[in-house]
């Protein structure tokens, strides 16, 4: 099954992006491998039912169940065992991926108020891309009367190119709305 996006990257991006970077063959051409889309429930140190809201919010965004995170390690000041849940995350591949970044770009960043595009400055050096949200209510799956609190959660786009330039040029082709001031793209 092949999702809009997924075809339109097949159909577009990739053309485009083989005659810009000059490449010769198609398998050169970076491409999306996964999103990870990361919830940290500090809250559930106290009450150990924030977590099963927030693994229930994930599921509902993603389609996918998540994994439960646990604390590596025991924090004193912070009441926090070694062991004890407090995150949780899914990876993204395939049709969900597209699906997931389809929707996160058309329906779900358009809903953040004020928004004026994402930051440029998110890239790691090795053509992946991370990004913030601050709370769940972005994505239409979540119902506003359901939620007891909001949480934000750390968005992860992996991809397959060498470099932040590739892979700024690949997500700007897909969609994904950079600031319009940033003129430099990725950092050099």
């Amino acid at each position: 099954m092949t999702t809009r996006l997924q075809e339109r990257y097949n159909s577009t991006v990739k053309p485009a992006l083989m005659q810009e970077f000059g490449y010769t063959n198609p398998l050169q051409v970076p491409r999306l491998e996964k999103i990870v889309v990361n919830m940290g429930v500090g809250e559930a140190v106290q009450d150990a039912k924030k977590i099963d809201a927030a693994v229930g919010d994930l599921t509902a965004i993603t389609g996918q169940q998540p994994v439960r995170r646990k604390a590596k390690k025991s924090i004193a000041n912070y009441g926090l065992r070694e062991g004890q849940e407090i995150g949780a995350s899914v990876t993204l591949r395939g049709a969900r991926m597209w699906e997931f970044l389809d929707r996160f770009v058309s329906v779900a960043l358009p809903r953040v108020r004020d928004f004026r595009g994402v930051s440029t400055k998110s890239f790691d050096g090795r053509g992946n891309y991370s990004l913030g949200v601050k709370e769940q209510l972005i994505f239409p799956e979540i119902n506003y009367d359901a939620i007891e609190s909001t949480h934000g959660m750390d968005i992860t786009f992996v991809t397959t190119a060498p470099g932040d330039d590739l892979a700024f040029a690949l997500l700007k082709e897909l969609g994904m709305p950079f600031r319009g001031n940033d003129k430099t793209g990725a950092r050099a």
